[in-house]
Order: structure tokens, then sequence, then C-alpha cells
């Protein structure tokens, strides 16, 4: 029985990054590798409450970064708590079996509220005025501030947009240190996401996503110093793609498809920019990389067979589900649109829905990840001359999501102990029982 197991959770980590990863090799060099396959969507939230629960988005209902609540006309982005998640997830299942187990949730999206027994998550506190004050959720309450005099504030600026690098994991990296030091908790999840924005703002192959990967590494095997003094003992390593990125040379705007053909409404804000009008438009598209939820009013059959057929041989879009075809990817679920749209492994989907860029909204050449209704890469991008996010799609060079089809869009599953990993090729969904096994 393990006493200490550690899981790094690595978006756009492939294995042929292992080549240029002397720490993590190292790390891993007497143990087990298998190739991991992400379930569709394969994207941050699904993938990870795949990996914590053993289950898929029909179970968990976890079905993309965001979600859109049909009741309230609302669409809410990166700010959901952990009772989104309608699973029990490791820690849960740990203190079932054994009370006494304790688990660190360092990072992963929705784990605001989990059954962690220590959590660290970015918690800015949003003002009146609109400005941000630098936080953290943590668990127990008081340690953020024992972290913020150690450390400093959370670099929150780091973790996202045009200023995203490498001081936003360290941070990550040296206040799980600070965790394990304290507290010493039986299973450690902590997300690294740095090899997240080269790679898609620039493309998996690009130099800067090179420099990203060696960067990643040098804060990766300082972490491995630090458990080494923080723990007694043998401590399991798993290092886990969430997802591969690949390269994408075209952009899909099923909005602006669904609104040139008569099915998606707007209006106009204050300002004069375009807002999708949510209790009106007949249908709508949720898009997150390369897939989108397309929420038809009222669930209209009809307007439901329209969007099929628009979508259907579209450019850009493999596949067209609806309905129970929803089942083939663990989709069906009342969260899930009632069209889902897969892309091609080349091309992504972006949220523009305006049709001029005279009546874009204002918030669409700003970071704000809460308003844009959808996942917006171009973030990563900034126009220098105006300080603000240009309104070109076509700048993003890489993407995930997609169902796998070629080893290119598979990651790699690392242990570092022999006989961790029984086949060489495992699905995210059986992370959770390999790690339950380690503490069986």
């Amino acid at each position: 029985m393990t006493k200490q197991a550690v899981l790094l959770s690595i978006p756009g980590l492939r294995e042929r990054d292992l080549a240029a990863m002397p720490r993590l090799s190292q790390l891993m060099s007497h143990g087990d590798r298998a190739v991991l396959m992400p379930s569709f969507p394969a994207v941050t939230w699904p993938v990870q409450a795949n990996m914590l629960t053993g289950k898929l988005a029909s179970e968990h209902g976890v079905v993309a970064n965001g979600f859109y609540w049909r009741d309230e006309q609302k669409v809410e982005m990166w700010t959901a708590w952990n009772e989104k998640i309608q699973s029990p997830q490791i820690w849960d299942l740990l203190h079932e079996r054994n009370p006494a187990l304790t688990s660190a949730a360092w990072f992963p999206m929705l784990s605001k509220g989990s059954g962690a027994d220590f959590i660290c998550m970015p918690a800015p506190i949003h003002k009146p005025d609109g400005s941000e004050e630098l936080w953290c959720y943590t668990r127990p309450q008081e340690f953020y501030g024992e972290l913020l005099q150690d450390l400093g504030h959370f670099p929150l600026q780091h973790f996202w947009g045009p200023l995203a690098n490498i001081k936003a994991t360290a941070w990550i990296v040296d206040s799980a240190i600070a965790c394990a030091k304290k507290f010493q908790p039986n299973f450690f999840y902590i997300y690294l996401p740095h090899l997240d924005y080269a790679a898609q703002s620039h493309g998996p192959d690009s130099d800067k996503a090179a420099t990203a990967v060696a960067e990643l590494d040098e804060t990766i095997g300082k972490l491995v110093d630090g458990f080494g003094d923080a723990y007694e003992g043998d401590v399991l390593w798993l290092a886990a793609s969430e997802y591969a990125i690949t390269p994408v040379d075209h952009v899909a705007y099923p909005n602006r498809m669904l609104r040139e053909a008569g099915l998606l409404a707007t209006r106009f804000d204050e300002d004069g920019g375009e807002l999708i009008d949510f209790e009106n438009t007949p249908a709508w598209a949720l898009v997150d990389h390369q897939m989108a939820h397309v929420f038809v009013k009222d669930c209209d059959a009809a307007n439901v067979s329209k969007v099929v057929e628009l979508f259907t041989g579209a450019e850009g879009i493999d596949e067209v589900l609806a309905g129970e075809d929803r089942n083939k990817y663990g989709l069906a679920h009342e969260r899930s649109g009632d069209v889902v749209l897969v892309s091609a492994h080349n091309s992504w989907q972006a949220y523009y829905y305006w049709l001029d860029d005279a009546n874009a909204p204002k918030f669409a050449r700003t970071v704000d990840i809460h308003r844009k209704p959808g996942y917006d890469p171009v973030e990563l991008h900034i126009d220098m001359a105006t300080k603000s996010i240009p309104l070109d799609a076509a700048l993003i060079k890489g993407s995930h999501g997609a169902p796998p089809s070629d080893a290119d869009q598979r990651g790699v599953l690392l242990a570092s102990r022999s006989g961790t990993v029984a086949d060489s090729g495992i699905a995210d969904v059986d992370v959770c029982d390999l790690v339950m096994r380690q503490f069986n």
C-alpha cells in the first residue's frame, strides 16, 4: 500500500516532450509509461473531472469549461464550485475507505468547496468598481495568509492572458511544497498549466513551446526536490497529460453561422456593443476549443433539425450530434447542448457572434474569461499599439478538445514505480481507479 502519491496534471504534455525534460524523465525512469487517451471533450474541466471521478460527463455533469443555465438564461464560465461535479472524487473515495487518508487539491479548476483536506485555488475578490484584489481560496482558510507572507500573492496575471508565463506555475509549485512540508497529505493533485500557453498561441512545435517545456521541467525538478524534504519514505509520482495540443490552421464561427441562418438573435448593450439575447434567441453555441454545445430555445425539435442541417458538412466540423447521438461520447446530459459540434483535428471554434467588429462588445477586446460566452484563446495575444486583445481568431496556432483520431492527439501517463500501470494504454477515466489501487 502506498503512503504518499502525487498526481501531476499537465495539459499539453506529449510523449515526445520527454526527450527535452531531463528532470521528469529521471523521476519516471524506473517506472511505467502508457498512452493516455483523453475523453471528448478533451478540455480542462471535463478531463479533470474524468480523472477525479472515473466517470464521463453523462454522470458527473461537467460538460465543458462552463455551463449554460437554461432556467436563468445565464452563462457561467470558469467560476463554478465543486458541487457542480455530480460524482464522488478521489478525496471522497479515500475518506470512505479510510478517514485518516488525507488529500490536497492544488489548483484543479473545480476544487473550491471540494472534500479535499487541503486546497489552494485562485479566488480574486471582485470590487464594486470592477477592479480585482488578488486572493486565493485555501483550506485551511488561514493558510493563504502564510503563503502570502512567504511567497507573495499568487500572480494571477501570469496564470492566463498575454502575460501568462512560468511564474504562475512556479508559485503553484512553491505553495505545494509549503503544503507538503506542513501537512504531508497522502494524496496530492497538482495542476501545472504552463504548457497550455505557447502551444495554443504559437503552435505546439514552435520555439516558444519548446522553451515552455524546458521551463516546466526545471520547475518540476524543484517540486521533486521540495517533496523529497517534506516526506519520509518513497513517494509514488504520477504524471498525466490532460490532453495533447495539435496544430490548427482553420477556425469555425458557429454563432455567426447561426446568425446568418436567422437562428441567433442579439441586442445592444449600453455601450453600443452587441450581446447574444439569451432570453429570445432560437439557438446559440457555447464554444470551447474544438467543440461547442448548441442550445436551442425550448429544445424546439424543428430548430434542432435546422441546426443539425446547418452544420452537417460545414468546413471545420467533423461531427454533428443531437439527442441520443451525444451518447457516443458520454455527453447525453441535461447540461449539454441540444446539438454538439465536434471540430476537425486542424480546426477550432471561436465564440464571435457579431458580423461587424465595430459592434463587438467591450469585453471582446479585454481579458475577460467570465463575461465571454465561450472560451477565447485570443486573450493570449495583445495588440501593443492599442493595449487590447485583437479580434483575429486566426492568430491561434494550436488547439485541443476533439476526440483523438491519431497519435498526436493522445497524451502520456507516467509512473515512477514499475508495475503501477498494467496496460500500455489507458483512458483518463481510468486514472481515478489507478490512484485508488495504490491505497488499497
